[in-house]
């Protein structure tokens, strides 16, 4: 790692590495961000699902 880093900083091209260091963190923030989306979707989804159970069981025929 510290090679790729000596090479990146002896050729001028700092710009290019710390594009790259956003950019991985940028697409780390995106999944956590798509994964808690994920997990909120089922939460809603099982709370649907058993409000549609309670009024299935109490409806009036």
């Amino acid at each position: 790692m510290e090679s790729i880093l000596q090479v990146f900083a002896t050729r001028g091209d700092l710009a290019h590495l710390a594009l790259a260091a956003w950019a991985l963190s940028a697409s780390g923030v995106a999944l956590a961000a798509l994964g808690g989306l994920s997990r909120a979707n089922e939460r809603i989804d099982a709370f649907v699902r058993e409000l549609a159970r309670f009024n299935a069981r109490h409806d009036d025929p």
